[in-house]
C-alpha cells in the first residue's frame, strides 16, 4: 500500500501517518515524541491527493536533531542546512531521489518538528 492511500484514517487526528509510531515511515518514534498532522482541511486534501507528505511531532525540550537523526540513521544525507536562529533550524535532507524538508521550531522549551516533502502520485 502507498503511505496516502487506506481508509478511516483520513478521518482520524492522525490522517498524515502510515504508522504513527514511526518517524517518515523508517523509524520508531522516539520516547516523548508525540505526532500530530496540520488541522487544515487544504493538507489534508492535498495530503490525501498525493500532492504533498507531512508529518509533525511535539518534543518536551529543546531537541532540534532527535527526529532528524532517526532519519539518517535510516540512510537519509543533509544536503542542505540552516542553523537555529532562535525561531528554527532547517534542514534538507535526501535519499535515493526523495527529499524531506526538516523544520525545528521553538515551542516554550519543547521543539515542534515538521517533516514534509512533494508526494508520490
Amino acid at each position: 500500500m502507498i503511505w496516502w492511500q487506506g481508509g478511516a484514517r483520513w478521518r482520524g487526528e492522525l490522517y498524515c501517518f502510515a504508522d504513527p509510531a514511526r518517524v517518515w515511515g523508517t523509524a520508531a518514534l522516539p520516547v516523548g515524541a508525540t505526532p500530530s498532522c496540520p488541522a487544515s482541511q487544504g493538507v489534508r486534501r492535498e495530503v490525501r491527493s498525493g500532492q504533498t507528505r507531512v508529518e509533525q511531532f511535539t518534543l518536551a525540550r529543546w531537541e532540534p536533531r532527535a527526529i532528524r537523526d532517526l532519519l539518517t540513521a535510516q540512510g537519509f544525507a543533509v544536503t542542505h542546512e540552516l542553523p537555529d536562529d532562535g525561531v528554527q533550524a532547517e534542514a534538507v535532507l535526501t535519499r535515493q531521489g526523495e527529499t524531506v524538508l526538516h523544520t525545528a521550531a521553538h515551542q516554550g522549551a519543547g521543539t515542534f518538528v515538521t517533516l514534509s516533502s512533494p508526494g508520490e502520485r
